[in-house]
């Protein structure tokens, strides 16, 4: 059995383990909140991007742009937004894994295809769990970033963004796909792979009222003229992207943390609790101990 002065201690050590997650988790909660008010607060203005790209770009005649130019595939840009910490439980080794197995899936799906001397896939990373993972493996990490917490501000996200859109538009890759992990709730969050380039510009659904011409197709009047307008507004679009997706990613980051943290803390109280228990047993064994030492002596003298 530990001696008493060994479980005291260890039931110190314990205790300032349970401080040091407590105030983990008050300031993942805080760095959460603060990210959900900038998701919130940009929300309108990617929606309304959105809806205005899934409207013109199908319905504008002979326009042509770069990053709606679907070619055939013979490269593929993957980029993975990690973390640069632990202490998130299973965030980064959910997201990893989801990412490993796709770029696999990729590298096996252009195995047979001619690539034109470029490598298949070729990756960027954001964090550094990310960075260490890929490039320990011997993976193709053409870029990487830190992570984007969450005080990043607008120019870090469009230097990623024009990183990844340069990629595509000088013919590096012929695709780009981010592996991310999408904020469901503070307990839920989802690891995903999604194609981000060439655009697929979203359906705005059957709900528009515009009159349409012979062809089916919206007619509108565009000031000043569409090419130049859709030529401003889809690497806008690119950009409102990234920014969302990063923040999902940190979101997600910060809400798994604070999980992790509450159930460190949770776990160090119930440690101890067991300990403190064991320290109570242990004294009470001195004592005991000690009062059958005194009665064998008294016994011993009174004989």
């Amino acid at each position: 059995m530990a001696s008493l002065r060994d479980v005291r201690l260890k039931i110190r050590s314990v205790k300032n383990i349970s401080q040091i997650t407590q105030a983990m988790k008050l300031v993942a909660a805080a760095k959460l909140r603060r990210v959900q008010e900038r998701v919130e607060q940009g929300k309108p203005y990617s929606q309304t991007m959105a809806e205005l790209v899934g409207m013109l770009a199908p319905n504008v005649r002979e326009f042509a742009h770069p990053l709606l130019e679907e070619r055939p595939v013979g490269s593929v840009g993957i980029v993975v937004i990690s973390a640069d910490k632990g202490l998130a439980g299973s965030y980064n080794s959910n997201l990893l894994r989801v990412a490993h197995q796709f770029i696999d899936s990729k590298q096996k799906e252009l195995s047979s295809v001619d690539s034109g001397g470029r490598e298949k896939v070729q990756i960027v990373t954001i964090g550094k769990k990310a960075t260490e993972y890929f490039r320990k493996r011997g993976y193709n990490v053409v870029q990487s970033y830190v992570s984007i917490g969450d005080k990043a501000d607008y120019g870090e996200v469009r230097d990623i963004a024009n990183t990844v859109t340069g990629m595509f538009l000088n013919g590096q890759v012929d695709e780009v796909h981010f592996c991310f992990t999408e904020f469901i709730n503070t307990i839920t969050q989802r690891p995903q792979a999604i194609k981000f380039l060439p655009i697929e510009p979203p359906s705005t659904g059957e709900d528009a009222e515009a009159p349409a011409n012979d062809e089916g197709k919206l007619e509108f009047i565009f000031e000043p003229a569409a090419p130049e307008l859709l030529g401003v507004l889809l690497p806008r679009f690119v950009e409102t992207r990234v920014y969302q997706l990063l923040l999902e990613a940190v979101a997600s980051e910060f809400g798994a943390r604070m999980t992790a943290m509450t159930n460190a803390t949770k776990n160090a109280d119930e440690q101890i609790d067991d300990l403190t228990l064991l320290a109570n047993r242990t004294r009470q064994a001195m004592i005991t101990k000690e009062l059958l030492d005194i009665v064998g002596g008294a016994e011993a003298l009174n004989g």
